[in-house]
């Protein structure tokens, strides 16, 4: 028979229950108390100014901005020295403004504003940013209009009135764009007056062709001190083909339009009896025309009146009219390098002919070259062109 379970046991186990049920409790006591929730402040705005506010030598062409972080513009502009308000964009956030229009040369701009942070809070837009003083500034002008329409042999002149010393800075600045896609690249030639750079296709361009040439040189730093003077953009087309196809050993003159051959004519080419008489074989380029033009050939004439002239390179070659020539025109060359026409095929050749068409040379004893002027770039090999790039690998 079992007996009664102890007093003593029974107040053990009622301990224990209450000793874990106060071990679970979380309420407080005087034992200690809960830290206080800490709240943390809102952040200030931050500007940032893009160049650094203070910077001096800036290139007018660099993009400039302020943005603000933790906050947003309340009012932000850059100005003259005059007071004059530089063109700027806000983004819609009214986070970031970006200044739309060139700075000038020599210059101090003053940023002004207020930023409002997250806190709701203030802050200033202030600083300044200066532009550098060039030792010079470089001009350059293009050999065709905006809007021209020109031959299929044209190339893209950019000539400088000066020399330019970083013609890599230079040639990155310069964009063609063409529709259809052209292979072509830029070349430098020898300075003449200040340094020229030309552009041309690999072969002849095709006819249709849109050009846009974008020439951003305005801020960019030529070397030597000397920047550029302003961006240049040209936007013109290539015509219809027209070539002349010039055999000095035939004594003819053909000119085939869109592979028509629409003039075949007697004519008289250099007599070759010295070399500054002897038309030089190579693809010329039409660039003038005249009707009327006083030609000098020291010692044997000066201030000749010839009539149509038509100019087909720099070192005094023209077609053109010359009756005193008509009865051996077809049968023997003698001219002083000149291709010599009669006067009614001179005026038709010469009202067709446009800037940039091409005029094949062929039968003479001397190439066409650098020595013979301006525009020799179809004398050049494709792989040594390539070269003549500021930028050839």
């Amino acid at each position: 028979m079992q007996g009664k379970t102890p007093i003593a046991a029974v107040l053990a186990v009622l301990a224990l229950v209450v000793a874990l049920v106060a071990g679970c409790s979380t309420g407080s006591g005087s034992g200690g108390s809960a830290a206080a929730p800490t709240t943390e402040a809102a952040p200030v705005a931050a500007v940032t100014y893009t160049p650094a506010a203070g910077s001096t030598d800036v290139s007018p062409s660099t993009p400039i901005s302020v943005t603000v972080a933790d906050g947003t513009f309340q009012q932000v502009a850059l100005t003259t020295a005059d007071g004059r308000t530089v063109a700027g964009s806000l983004d819609p956030a009214k986070t970031t403004f970006t200044v739309t229009e060139p700075l000038g040369y020599d210059a101090v701009y003053t940023w002004t504003g207020t930023a409002v942070g997250s806190d709701g809070k203030t802050v200033p837009v202030e600083g300044t940013v200066g532009t550098v003083a060039p030792a010079s500034i470089t001009s350059v002008s293009t050999n065709i209009g905006d809007g021209q329409e020109v031959g299929v042999a044209a190339p893209i002149i950019l000539k400088f009135d000066d020399a330019i010393v970083d013609k890599k800075a230079v040639e990155k600045a310069l964009t063609i764009t063409t529709n259809p896609p052209t292979v072509g690249s830029w070349a430098w030639l020898p300075d003449d007056g200040g340094s020229r750079v030309h552009w041309r296709p690999q072969n002849y361009w095709a006819p249709g062709t849109s050009v846009q040439v974008s020439a951003k040189l305005y801020g960019v730093n030529y070397g030597g001190g000397a920047y550029g003077d302003s961006d240049v953009s040209i936007d013109f087309t290539i015509g219809r083909s027209q070539v002349v196809i010039a055999d000095a050993t035939s004594h003819r003159m053909q000119v085939v339009r869109d592979g028509v051959t629409v003039m075949d004519i007697p004519v008289s080419y250099g007599e070759g009896n010295e070399d500054r008489n002897v038309t030089r074989s190579g693809i010329h380029v039409v660039s003038e025309k005249y009707e009327d033009f006083l030609m000098s050939n020291p010692p044997f004439y000066e201030n000749v009146r010839e009539r149509w002239a038509t100019r087909i390179s720099n070192n005094g070659e023209f077609i053109h009219a010359n009756p005193l020539t008509t009865g051996v025109q077809g049968s023997s060359n003698v001219t002083n390098g000149c291709i010599n026409l009669s006067t009614e095929d001179a005026q038709t050749y010469f009202q067709m002919a446009v800037y940039g068409d091409p005029v094949e040379v062929t039968g003479t004893r001397i190439d066409l070259s650098a020595a013979d002027g301006d525009i020799y770039d179809w004398a050049v090999d494709w792989s040594t062109w390539q070269s003549m790039s500021a930028l050839a690998a």
